[in-house]
């Protein structure tokens, strides 16, 4: 794994960015955030977390200071000034038909040299809010890297999905370190369960913040997604 032991460096862009986008979407979706101290200074990092909306890479960009580094749509690329915006701020693209092969390789080589790389473990947005079931690229990535997996939970202050001026709360758990994971080899069933054990502390987590907001308990139903 990485031969350093500090972080990535972040980019000027992405401070500037980081900076300017804090004093627009902490007021617009009231966001308040628990863990931060959690997310490690140095080293790589894998931030596993839901997805709910479009906006989920900015708000996890602004709610802690390292450089979240996302995958993205190739087709976003293409354009000269968005393409070369977006890898600036740290992007890469992910080819239709690859199986996310070449992501991947992306994401190795930041991980190698100390980043943070932001997975949505679903794979795709939520339509009402709860938890999906987990794809398996974040156990793919931490059994290969051996970096820790912290587990992040985005919650609207209703519980449901997210809107403008609607509270959000981002919880951020402990790091679960690789090892943690106990993944034997890159077999789809040790893959699946170790997404799994990663999808339950995000759904832990979403629990401390439904009982903190005084709202009932989605276990019955996010249970669902850990299966």
């Amino acid at each position: 794994m990485a031969k350093k032991r500090g972080a990535r460096r972040k980019d000027l862009l992405y401070l500037i960015g980081q900076l300017l986008l804090a004093l627009f979407y902490y007021p617009v979706f009231r966001i308040s955030v628990r863990g931060r101290e959690n997310i490690p200074k140095a080293g790589p990092v894998l931030l596993c977390s839901n997805h709910m909306a479009k906006r989920d890479p900015v708000m996890l960009g602004v709610a802690q200071w390292r450089q979240v580094l996302y995958m993205a749509k190739e087709e976003l690329f293409r354009g000269k000034f968005l393409g070369g915006l977006l890898r600036l701020l740290g992007a890469f693209p992910v080819i239709r038909g690859s199986g996310g092969t070449d992501a991947l390789e992306n994401a190795y080589k930041l991980l190698d040299e100390n980043g943070m790389v932001g997975i949505f473990i679903e794979g795709t947005r939520s339509k009402d809010g709860l938890l999906q079931r987990p794809k398996t690229g974040a156990a793919l990535l931490a059994y290969r890297t051996k970096s820790p997996v912290v587990p992040v939970c985005i919650t609207t202050g209703d519980g449901g999905l997210p809107k403008m001026f609607k509270r959000h709360i981002i919880n951020i758990g402990k790091p679960i370190p690789a090892k943690d994971l106990n993944i034997k080899d890159d077999s789809s069933l040790e893959l699946r369960r170790a997404s799994r054990t990663i999808m339950k502390e995000i759904a832990g987590l979403r629990e401390e913040t439904l009982k903190e907001l005084g709202l009932p308990s989605q276990a019955g139903e996010d249970r669902e997604a850990a299966r």
